[in-house]
Parts: structure tokens; sequence; C-alpha cells
């Protein structure tokens, strides 16, 4: 926790701050108390979001609708104020560490009955949010706090009035959108409506992440965009789950939403040990609680004494005893937990003795916004997508780059560069080696995503300049070029571009067999990286003597998208073997897409990164 400093209140409502937890896509969040000493976490919405009317009204909805949850393993609202200068929502709080801390940093992956207990305490609290109308939509290791009596769920439904302005607003904040890469549904992915199945989707990711170790589609240093491609279409990698949670988990990963369990369900059918949690995590519960009680006794002296008020901290309630004496072990954990906190959630696990905590100098997609020290070196204007091109022009370009930024330290990967030219798409991360306020230096690359296959090299060292909040200037070795602001998140095809799409077989060159001659594309909704762009061709196969016989000819191929600016750029078609005939072409090339209105109506020009006409096509 960072003390406040001077542009932070001293107050929120009736709740006094103490300190700074961070800072995420959403606003500010503070730990805070009430009068009668109950700790809590505050989160105030940013200036930008405060000041659109559509943000205010659908975060106003979504903080009554976390009102009516109130199921156990969720997180409590304690107060709120949608209609302030700076709308807030207070949440409880509780020093447990996160499922990711613990996995991934402390214990290691979690014993079958362990993970059984937390699949079933995480479907008990997806039933009060579902039942509430909502869809957590991020659920992931760092969104899961473990505590003596259960699982929490922290975080949910309030980022729902984020990703909605996003979507329709204008903002491109990467931290206005919904999702962590490794735990995301494939409808999260193709950017579709979700339903709760999706949640259970995420909780299947999660159980194999605290039974592994290992998400099982990837992380985001395996490529995000490849990640997530791996998420819609491939089968999970279940590597090391133990056989008793297989079944279950391979229940919740099944790519039909339809064919997963409710989450009903899966509490009336999974039977929970007790204690759930091994007692190495039990003490290491008990030690931090302490520690972190007699932090914020110490913070809160501090900041009523920086406010000119009583330095003499409010005591914290009395701990009721606990249910159940299991061992004396358990029972110094409980009573620690418990006073520390009297039963409320929030997500900080630092550890106050050292200084040190794990959620330090990480990107705010692996710690959801909220850290105990900035998050990296990268300024906020860096953040965000870029798209440059590099060779001929806005409107019609033959090599472009795309580079979005996330937070991190020095030396994390936290740029995704796309780079298409005629006939290669190369993807790949590139790592952070310095920033300032107007500029940012990237160093080695690694390869993530190489069309066609295994063509691509690393990206060399580039360098960011800063000229204005949309614009930026790029260079690498002799290569220099403008960037632009661009589209970020899992849905940046525009809407205009969606759907089928066919051609006008001219009958005066193909005569009475014009309508056996088919060229047809489909565009589907998806992030960078995705395969939204899909040709399928026909057309009679021919004898040897040149005459048409009636069997046809039929290719299919895909083509990934490397640019979400105007035009939108696709990289190269790649053949898709199970749909086409031996006799197809083939990869194709790199090219953009524009609609214009041709006779009346629209239509789609799909321009070959190369001097040609481009090939037109219309609504199907």
């Amino acid at each position: 926790m960072e003390p406040l400093n001077a542009e932070d209140p001293v107050s929120i409502g009736p709740f006094r701050l103490l300190g700074r937890l961070g800072a995420g896509g959403m606003g500010r969040v503070f730990l805070a108390r009430s009068a009668g000493g109950r700790t809590v976490a505050v989160k105030i919405v940013h200036a930008e979001l405060a000041a659109q009317d559509e943000f205010r009204r659908r975060f106003a909805r979504e903080v009554a609708a976390l009102e009516r949850v109130g199921g156990t393993g969720t997180t409590p609202v304690l107060g709120s104020d949608t209609a302030a200068e700076a709308p807030w929502v207070a949440i409880g709080y509780v020093p447990g560490p996160s499922l990711r801390t613990v996995v991934g940093e402390e214990f290691g992956p979690l014993p079958p009955a362990t993970v059984r207990a937390l699949a079933a305490g995480l479907a008990r609290a997806l039933t009060h949010v579902h039942a509430a109308g909502l869809v957590h939509r991020d659920l992931k290791p760092s969104n899961v706090l473990l505590t003596v009596d259960g699982p929490q769920i922290i975080d949910f439904g309030i980022a729902r009035a984020v990703d909605t302005i996003a979507d329709g607003g204008g903002l491109t904040s990467t931290g206005a959108v919904v999702g962590s890469p490794g735990f995301m549904s494939p409808e999260q992915v193709r950017g579709e409506k979700l339903t709760p199945a999706s949640d259970i989707f995420c909780l299947g990711s999660v159980l194999a992440y605290a039974a592994t170790g290992r998400s099982p589609f990837g992380t985001a240093d395996s490529g995000v965009h490849a990640t997530m491609f791996r998420i819609a279409h491939d089968e999970p990698d279940l590597t090391g789950l133990p056989p008793e949670l297989a079944g279950l988990v391979r229940a919740c990963l099944g790519k039909d939403p339809a064919a997963r369990p409710s989450a009903t369900e899966l509490v009336e059918t999974i039977t929970v040990a007790d204690p759930w949690l091994p007692a190495e995590v039990l003490a290491r519960l008990g030690r931090h609680a302490a520690q972190l009680l007699e932090t914020e006794t110490e913070s809160g002296a501090t900041a009523t004494a920086a406010a000119g008020g009583d330095p003499t901290p409010v005591p914290a309630p009395k701990p009721p005893k606990p249910k159940r004496r299991r061992t004396s072990l358990i029972a110094a954990a409980t009573a620690l937990v418990v006073a520390a906190a009297a039963g409320l959630t929030y997500t900080f696990w630092p550890d106050p003795g050292s200084g040190v905590d794990g959620q330090k100098n990480k990107a705010r997609g692996e710690t959801d916004g909220i850290s105990a020290r900035p998050s990296g070196i990268l300024p906020a204007a860096f953040l965000g997508a870029w798209e440059g091109v590099l060779q001929g022009a806005a409107d019609h370009p033959r090599e472009t780059v795309r580079i979005e930024l996330g937070q991190g330290a020095a030396g994390a990967k936290a740029a995704v560069y796309v780079q298409v030219t005629e006939q290669r798409l190369c993807m790949g991360r590139s790592r952070l080696v310095s920033a300032d306020e107007d500029k940012v230096v990237l160093g080695e690359s690694d390869v993530t995503t190489s069309v066609p296959a295994q063509r691509c090299t690393a990206a060399a060292h580039q360098t960011l300049t800063l000229r204005s909040p949309d614009v930026l200037e790029w260079t690498s070795g002799a290569a220099r070029a403008t960037f632009r602001k661009a589209r970020t998140g899992t849905a940046v095809v525009p809407p205009a571009l969606l759907g089928v799409w066919r051609t006008r077989p001219n009958p005066l060159v193909y005569g009475e067999n014009a309508d056996r001659y088919i060229d047809e594309v489909t565009i589907t909704q998806g992030p960078i990286g995705a395969p939204v762009f899909r040709y399928v061709s026909g057309y009679p196969r021919q004898d040897d003597e040149g005459n048409l016989t009636g069997d046809a000819v039929s290719c299919t191929s895909t083509a990934l998208l490397a640019g979400s600016g105007t035009p939108l750029v696709i990289g190269p078609t790649s053949p898709d073997p199970a749909s086409s005939d031996r006799d197809c072409e083939q990869a194709g090339t790199a090219g953009y897409l524009v609609i214009d209105r041709f006779e009346g109506k629209e239509r789609l020009l799909v321009f070959p990164m190369l001097d040609g006409e481009p090939g037109e096509f219309y609504r199907n």
C-alpha cells in the first residue's frame, strides 16, 4: 500500500482513506475504514469516464445489481454514490491471498480435494452472481481469493459498465476491455453475447490452473492472440491434471456453451473436504493477516495525523469465535483472519514486513489493475494500440506495423507487434527497455506467429516518440513511420464489415454456367490475430480437353486480422486443407478491406497489398 498524496482526498462519503492500493482501467482504489472500524476498499471512477452520461447510468445499474447479489463467496457492496462528481463504490476487504499468488508463487499446484472444494465454492458464488442477472466475465486466478471459510470472487459486474461504454463510446483504453488472455471463454474471444455459461468455461480454466499451475490454453507470454485462437479452436492442454479432476474440468471447458454444466449443477454434485486448504496455506493466511492488521493500523494513524485529526486509530471490532476448533493451527489462522477484516473481502496481498508483494511490477492484465506498487514504467499516454504504414499510403498500404503497449517493468515483454507485408504476417512480443514521458524504447523480441510458417524473424530495436495524444513517431534502424491510435480489444472489426459477401458472376463471361462460379467472403468479429476473414471460391472442374464437367472445385482460405484502423488490414490468406480440393492454389497475399457504395448498394472491396485491382463483393 502507498501513502496518500497531496491530490488524493482524505475521505470519501463516510469512509476515511488510509492509503492507495492502486489504479485500474476504471479508476483509483483506496484502502479505507468506516467510522465503526470496518475496513473497506473504495473505487473512485476516472474523470474521463465520469464525464460520460451513459457510463454513469450503466455504472449505477451495475452497482444496484451488485447490491442485490449479497451471496456467499462474493464481495459485498458497503456504500456508493453513483451521482457524485467522482462516482465511487465501497466494497469489502480482507487480506486473503489470490489463487495466482498461492499457486504461482508460494505453494504450487493444489491437491485434488482442495481443487474440488474450490470448484464448489466458486460455483456457489456464481449462482448468486448469475441469479442477480450478472456475468462475471473476468474469472481468473487473480480474481479468486482464498480464505479459511472458502474462496471469494472479486471484481465482478462493475467492469461490465466500462466494457459496454468501450463498445459504443469510443474508449480505446486497454483497461476498458473485460477478459484476460488464458482465462477467457470462446464466446469472449469471438466477441459474442455472453451468458452464465461463459463463466463456467472460465471456471474450468481456473480449476486446471489450480491443479497444474498452468493455464490450459497458454499465457500472454506465449502470444496473446495465439492464446485466444487456442481457446476458440483447440482442445485444452491438461497435462498433469489428476485423473479424478478430468471429468469436472473437461465438462466446464466444453466449446458448446449449452453443453457445460450450470453453477447450480456443480454445487449439487461436488463433495467438499473440511478443512479445504492445506495446512501450509492456512498457516500463511494467519501470518499475513496479522502483518496486514498491523500495517493498516499504522497507516490509519499516519493518514489521520496528516489530515489534522486525532492520530489514535479506530479499534477494529472484536472477532467472533471460530465455529469449530479442528486443530490449533486452523483455529489460530481463523482468529487472525477474522480479526484483521471481520469477514470482508478484497484483493490486496502484500508482505508488509518486507515491502515485497506478488503484484509488484506486474502488467495490469496480470493483476487486474490493482497493485500494491506502481505496475510498471510506461507512461499512461503510451498505453494502447498504435498503427502505421511503412510503405505505401494510409489509404493504399503496402506494409504496415501495429504495436500494442501494455504496462510493465523494464525487461517485461510489454509490447505486442504485428508487421504485414504482401506475402507475410509476423507477430511477436518486444521487451520494454526504457521509458520517459515522451519516449519508449523496445528491445529484443520473440516471434509468436508467422504466416507462412517459419518465415518471420524477430523485430529489431524500436523507438516510439510521442508527438501528441494520438500520434507518435516510430523508428527502427533506418525505417521510420508515423503511428496513430488504433482500436484494441476482443471485438475490433467495424460492424459494417461483418457478414457474408459474394461476387456477381458476369453471364457475358461465364454464360449459362455463371451460377457455378462462386466467390464468397465471410467476415466475423474478433481481436487482432484472430482468423476473422474466410474466403470460399468454387468453379466447375474441367476435363483433359478443357470441357466443363459436372464436378466442382471448392477452395477455402482464411486470413488473420492484422490491423484495426481504416482500412482494415488482414494478413496473407492460408488454405484450409480440410475444406479445399487438391487443385486449389496455395497461400495468397495480404490485403485490406474497404466499403463503398456502387449503384446504390454497399460494396466490399478487398485490395491486395500490391498494385492490382480489388475483388468486389456484395451483401449475400
